[in-house]
């Protein structure tokens, strides 16, 4: 049985030079010639996974901090059926609940509230509670403005979710953010659905609220459960993304959990990181090739 060896660089640093292929290549006794799956950026080596043990302490050792992320796979089933994908900080740059946080006069006390929660020192559907219940009384008409002036897709989000459409896979964005902001970003990016919390809105304020039940932790391995039935495949076919600690047991769930740019307890607990590329490198991991994506 072979495993695979995944490079990946990010495309405007392209540090993913033949010397340091050849580097890696170096440590895998056996390994193949290098399967370049785009020149500069990503490329892949497959060995015997008989090969002598401590791989990613050699790897990490011999790249010496350079910013190239790297994964050790089975060579088989890399091409998953479907795709579960957090939004906030990974589908998207920003903190949607922060963003309004922001507009309502209190950025920093919701921000640090967010942080805590993403790093897994409160629990998540407290927190979400108590940020919800700081800005009662807002007006509605801010979620809206949010959307239109401060969310931005993070780099290769369109990429993604359309190249594994495209190859057949189906895309679900699962989110503990809102449902008016995964509505909104499910569509431009063009996951096939979308589930978030729901603001309870009243005479065009928000209320303090939240509709329940809360989608949080548990509830987006209910959701990845629920995705595999519904598509007759189970959870090897699965690939999650994500990067906070509500993101944790989804990413343990799924055959193949990828931190993304992640909070440190989610980087170190999920079976590949990636702190450097950006969401193209679910595509590469799975053995895409550029010329395959969707643009």
């Amino acid at each position: 049985m072979q495993s695979v060896l995944v490079l990946i660089s990010n495309s405007l640093d392209r540090a993913l030079t033949e010397d340091v292929a050849n580097l890696a290549q170096g440590l895998l006794p056996g390994a193949s010639s290098t399967n370049w799956l785009n020149p500069g950026i990503a490329c892949e080596l497959t060995f015997d996974q008989s090969s002598p043990g401590g791989l990613a302490e050699r790897l990490r050792a011999a790249l010496g901090g350079m910013p190239v992320d790297f994964a050790v796979l089975p060579n088989s089933g890399r091409r998953k059926s479907l795709l579960l994908a957090d939004m906030d900080s990974t589908i998207i740059a920003q903190e949607c609940i922060d963003e309004l946080g922001a507009l309502a006069g209190l950025g920093t006390q919701i921000a640090e509230i967010t942080a805590r929660a993403m790093r897994g020192e409160l629990d998540f559907e407290d927190a979400l509670r108590e940020r919800v219940g700081l800005m009662t009384g807002l007006k509605a008409s801010l979620v809206d403005k949010v959307i239109a002036e401060r969310i931005t897709l993070n780099p290769g989000a369109r990429t993604l979710v359309r190249t594994m459409k495209a190859h057949g896979a189906y895309t679900a964005l699962v989110s503990g953010g809102f449902t008016a902001f995964t509505q909104h970003v499910a569509g431009e990016v063009g996951f096939d659905c979308n589930r978030g919390n729901g603001l309870l809105i009243a005479d065009g304020k928000l209320t303090g609220g939240v509709s329940q039940p809360i989608l949080g932790r548990t509830a987006k391995v209910n959701a990845l459960n629920e995705f595999c039935a519904a598509q007759g495949i189970d959870a090897e076919s699965v690939i999650a993304v994500g990067d906070g600690a509500n993101d944790l047991d989804m990413l343990a769930a799924a055959g193949l959990g990828v931190a993304l740019h992640a909070k440190p307890i989610v980087a170190e607990a999920a079976q590949v990181r990636i702190d450097h590329a950006d969401l193209t490198a679910l595509l590469y991991l799975q053995g895409y090739r550029a010329e395959e994506f969707v643009t």
